[in-house]
């Protein structure tokens, strides 16, 4: 009888020290990926900031280019009044 306790007690230790390294190589494989999810993710957010560093810029750059062609229109507009202007003299010019 107890042979078959003593038994008992051996295959619940076994037992107990299987489940404990099955818990500690479930650790070790989270913390594995667990430090390959930081790694992507801290890749993944150097990516976005690179990005909003670009769009910034463009957004700029688009601004700046907006800005030049609302003043070209402005100059293109002055330039075909005073042509007008000049073929309207010159018309005076020639009926008289």
């Amino acid at each position: 009888m107890a042979t078959a306790v003593r038994e008992n007690e051996i295959d619940s230790l076994a037992n107990l020290e299987e489940r404990i390294s099955k818990a500690v190589e479930v650790v070790a494989r989270l913390r594995s990926e667990k430090e390959a999810l930081q790694s992507q993710l801290e890749a993944v957010t150097g990516e976005r900031n690179a990005a909003q560093q670009e769009a910034s810029a463009a957004n700029v750059q688009a601004q700046k280019i907006a800005q030049e062609l609302e003043e070209l229109r402005s100059e293109r507009k002055q330039v075909r009044t005073r042509i007008e202007k000049l073929l309207g003299q010159m018309d005076l010019l020639s009926t008289s």
